[in-house]
């Protein structure tokens, strides 16, 4: 029986079921499970690769990388369940001087939360879909997994799905640890399910509100980790070709089908701009995940252009084939920054796909205001700056602006790159999330983890990290008897 011929319901308790045997795995049962997942996807590399394609219209090159990174993503999240840091294992031996009053034995560690809902997005068919990052912390975590296919790969979804199950169940890890489910209802249903602990989202800032305001309004509320939308500003203190060929290929990739495509770039009044016509006149059209997609840019287009006070830099063109898919060329549009202020609510919404804004402004020291007030939270920000500007202090303002609204400040690059490491923040302040954790890097394991703390138990009953044999040989942070009276010196 397959997951689309399971009720919710079946599905559901299998998952439940699975939860406690698969947060007993070992870190190296585990991480052999996503090592094992990695190589069943890369095997299967060709034939996902050629569905994905026809069902995304995205490139044969763009889909290799992105199977790519999915592949090494589960491989360095088996290194960090066995390196076992992320457990956060802390110690503290009884201590009858204990400064404050006699102190128990109490031992903590982090733990699964239990079944996770993972809803896939359109955008990123392989990274943050079916076996994407989501899935891949939620898995590392030792938490089972249900996701919830987005309707824009359908096919794909389905065999990816049976490729991760496979390589799973050859593993030895527990029947119901992953499964598939179809159809906005039932994912909302699911959303629902008391046995659910944790959702994960990317999409639209509609559908993430609505879902995050379900997991929240529930008897029992669960943590909702939505990815909502953000456009990225960049700041530049200087306009020259080589800057506006990089944003305008920056803005182009992928057809601007990505959630940290820069929506706003601003230059010094005066700039030059005359190269982003010619860049983006050397962008060949290219296909929008799917005719929804498509209409809502094609609408979007024409307002960010009708709007009072832009000036078209880049016209691009939109195009509908008979099967009803668009096809989009780059539009760059400029204002100033009072038409910018003065018509936010028609230029400030993101625009999923080719198009951005360019903003020209006369006044430096005057952005971080600007900056706080337009863009309260974003994946990312950007500064361009030539290295005496970032070395004698003056931009230190617009920088600490940028870090309080963004999970990520870059300097002297662009945005659409996101690394998969160990220090990436993949997240940002509301509205780009509705948590602000990362879903990017190894960091994003512990969306789905709990603290749990053990008083006076006995070795045989604590978990494995919390032992003082160590079977597992995590790092264990403990604070020994006596310890203490020593609090303070560190500080003198």
């Amino acid at each position: 029986m397959t997951d689309t011929e399971k009720s919710l319901d079946q599905i559901a308790a299998a998952a439940a079921a699975a939860a406690r045997p698969f947060a007993r795995t070992s870190p190296r049962e585990r991480g052999a499970a996503l090592v094992a997942v990695a190589d069943a996807l890369e095997a299967a590399g060709d034939e996902l690769v050629e569905i994905a394609m026809q069902e995304t219209g995205l490139t044969q090159v763009r889909l290799k990388g992105e199977l790519r990174r999915t592949a090494w993503q589960l491989r360095l999240f088996a290194d960090t369940i066995v390196d076992g840091g992320y457990l956060d294992a802390r110690i503290d031996d009884a201590d009858p001087e204990y400064v404050i009053g006699p102190r128990p034995d109490v031992r903590r560690m982090l733990e699964p939360v239990g079944p996770v809902l993972n809803f896939a997005a359109s955008n990123f068919p392989f990274a943050f879909s079916v076996a994407g990052g989501d899935s891949a912390a939620a898995l590392a975590a030792g938490c089972p997994v249900i996701v919830k296919a987005h309707s824009g790969h359908l096919e794909l979804s389905r065999r990816t799905a049976e490729v991760v199950s496979g390589a799973l169940r050859e593993a030895g890890m527990p029947e119901g640890v992953f499964q598939l489910i179809e159809g906005q209802q039932n994912g909302v249903a699911m959303l629902k399910d008391e046995r659910i602990r944790a959702g994960a989202f990317t999409g639209s800032t509609h559908v993430g509100r609505m879902l995050a305001d379900i997991a929240a309004s529930r008897p029992v509320p669960i943590p909702f980790y939505g990815e909502l939308g953000s456009v990225n500003p960049v700041y530049a203190t200087y306009a020259d070709a080589a800057l506006l060929d990089a944003f305008v290929a920056s803005v182009s990739g992928s057809a601007g089908q990505l959630c940290t495509k820069p929506g706003f770039l601003f230059v010094p009044d005066g700039a030059d701009l005359s190269a982003v016509a010619d860049a983006a006149a050397s962008v060949g059209e290219h296909r929008l995940l799917n005719p929804g997609i498509g209409r809502s840019f094609a609408q979007r287009r024409d307002d960010v252009i009708g709007a009072e006070g832009a000036t078209v830099l880049a016209q691009g063109e939109v195009r509908v084939d008979d099967a009803g898919q668009t096809h989009a060329t780059p539009t760059v549009v400029t204002v100033d920054v009072d038409t910018l202020t003065e018509n936010r609510d028609a230029l400030l919404e993101e625009s999923f796909g080719p198009l951005s804004v360019i903003v020209r402004y006369q006044d430096r020291d005057a952005l971080p205001a600007l900056h706080a007030e337009l863009f309260p939270g974003n994946l990312t920000s950007t500064l361009h700056a030539r290295p005496e500007e970032l070395a004698d202090g003056s931009l230190a303002p617009l920088v600490d602006a940028l870090a309080e609204t963004s999970g990520r400040v870059l300097f002297g690059g662009w945005p659409t790159g996101v690394s998969v490491t160990q220090a990436m923040q993949h997240g940002g302040p509301y509205p780009a999330t509705t948590s602000d954790a990362t879903s990017v890097g190894t960091a994003a394991i512990t969306r789905f983890l709990r603290g749990v703390a053990y008083q006076g138990a006995p070795q045989e009953l604590l978990p494995a990290p919390l032992q003082d044999a160590n079977p597992w040989g995590v790092p264990q942070q403990r604070s020994e008897a006596g310890r203490s009276t020593t609090w303070g010196s560190f500080a003198r």
